[in-house]
């Protein structure tokens, strides 16, 4: 398996090279550039061509990827012209809270998701299984933003139980007990959309696999066996019904960086997807190449680590 392993990494790194040259075109074929922004009535246009020539954005796009790329190799990720900082600090401190939100996030789906899968599957076409399936389709048909928009405007302006905006208090010292609890305080909501629109998948596999698991022969065979039926779910159908959830676990885990797009926007919270988007708007090439091919290469080690879970999981299942 370590050599399928080893094979697996050597291939991605021409995969993040094809990726990386192809976002680092398509981002300088974007019209303007980071100094567009600062062009006004009284703006001298010589003194932004001297900014962007200071910057290198005359040079041709192979010249400047040469340059990107050989900065990238010792850590430099470029600076950002927006927050006039490095582009590898700002994602460092925008990944520490995406991670935050993701984990919390993460551990809630699964709380939710896998009961309701179990219970789903095991008592099929009762009233229960009935609401969950409801409250399933519900939870896929409702876009991210409609639902985090209701809970913004319910529990955060109506109620007043919850932040609206923000990772944190900026009066509160960093590195305190209060400081990392309003950080939780202030990533529960997003959390909550996060998780509540991301169990259907889960809970759908998880019921589908125990329905069909009832009908398997082991199934019966333990039954013929005389065993107890609470002990054939717990001992067979449940365990190899989480074999679905184990093949998408190394998704999750690279996930846990990767964030959510709109709902860090949403709720201003300021992850690396609130950071993507932004870098959109004020068109800091460097921030958002760094970012893309980042979302490239955990999407890679996320199959990686799914492939490895699973053959773990199910001695069966080997990746070739």
């Amino acid at each position: 398996m370590w050599k399928t392993v080893l094979r697996r990494v050597i291939i991605m790194v021409p995969q993040i090279i094809i990726l990386s040259m192809l976002v680092f075109i398509i981002a300088k074929l974007m019209p303007g550039d980071p100094f567009t922004g600062l062009m006004g009535p009284e703006t001298d246009p010589n003194r932004i061509e001297e900014l962007r020539e200071a910057a290198g954005l005359n040079d041709p796009w192979y010249q400047q990827y040469a340059r990107w790329v050989s900065n990238a190799v010792h850590g430099d990720l470029g600076k950002s012209y927006t927050y006039q900082r490095s582009v590898t600090s700002l994602i460092g401190e925008r990944a520490l809270n995406t991670f935050y939100l993701s984990l919390v996030a993460m551990v809630l789906t699964y709380l939710i998701a896998i009961p309701l899968g179990l219970l789903a599957g095991r008592y099929q076409d009762s009233r229960l299984d009935r609401g969950i399936v409801f409250y399933n389709f519900l939870s896929m048909a409702i876009p991210s933003f409609v639902f985090g928009l209701i809970l913004i405007y319910v529990f955060g302006y109506k109620l007043g139980w919850v932040p609206t905006s923000g990772s944190v208090d900026v009066l509160i010292e960093k590195g305190t007990f209060s400081y990392y609890w309003d950080k939780l305080y202030h990533i529960i909501t997003p959390a909550i959309t996060m998780a509540v629109l991301g169990t259907y998948t889960i809970i759908q596999y998880l019921r589908s696999e125990i329905i069909d698991s009832k009908n398997q022969d082991y199934v019966k065979t333990a039954r013929s066996k005389g065993l107890p039926m609470n002990k054939v779910y717990t001992r067979h159908i449940f365990r190899n019904s989480l074999i679905p959830i184990a093949a998408g676990l190394g998704f999750t885990i690279t996930g846990l960086l990767g964030g959510t797009i709109f709902i860090e926007t949403i709720f201003s919270y300021p992850g690396m997807g609130e950071l993507f988007m932004s870098s959109i708007a004020s068109r800091d090439y460097s921030v958002i190449t760094a970012l893309i091919v980042l979302y490239g290469f955990l999407g890679l080690l996320g199959s990686m680590l799914s492939d490895i879970i699973l053959s773990i999981v199910d001695p069966r299942i080997r990746i070739d």
